[in-house]
């Protein structure tokens, strides 16, 4: 397992699911982990949690605040996993420039309808996928996280409407309407 494969991987689950629904796709990458075996597994687990402390970012978590109404620390790495569960294309965009989710299909259907997008059960596909395909817990020393240091010049609070409007300006105009 490398991050291509990894990608790939949940790429192939969100196209075998319903797109609009990542619980299903989190539930189909289970599976398709499963298969590959432990070693995979503990691999894949890594990846994945490279790929959450690679998109801990303010600017995201501030997309995050507006998309959802809101964004404690549990609800940013459920909005991450969401991301995740759109595929490898969503969810380098949005780490690189937040503001373009305003163009994703399921944010403006959150703004229109006050949806939150949060997938908490992907971050638990390996976690799962071990499990099924062994039986056993995955072991609680089978990855780190070292999450870096949130950009200071974000440093205020998400409820600040203009400011957060300065800097994400076609999220805010989906979200103000």
């Amino acid at each position: 397992m490398d991050t291509d494969r990894f990608w790939q991987l949940i790429e192939l689950a969100h196209r075998q699911a319903d797109p609009a629904d990542p619980e299903v796709t989190a539930a189909e990458a289970t599976a398709l982990l499963a298969a590959l075996g432990p070693e995979e597994i503990v691999r894949a687990q890594q990846i994945l949690w490279d790929q959450m402390a690679g998109s801990y970012r303010a600017p995201l978590w501030a997309a995050a605040y507006m998309i959802n109404g809101g964004c404690s620390d549990d609800g940013f790495d459920y909005f991450r996993g969401w991301l995740i569960a759109q595929g490898r294309a969503v969810f380098e965009q949005a780490v690189a420039d937040p503001d373009a989710l305003a163009d994703h299909p399921a944010v403006r259907n959150a703004a229109e309808g006050g949806d939150e997008l949060e997938a908490e059960d992907v971050l638990a596909v390996p976690w799962n996928a071990y499990r099924q395909a062994t039986g056993r817990e995955l072991p609680q020393d089978s990855f780190t996280i070292t999450y870096p240091a949130l950009d200071p010049a974000w440093n205020f609070s998400f409820d600040d409407r203009a400011k957060v409007a300065q800097r994400l300006p076609r999220l805010d105009a989906i979200f103000a309407a």
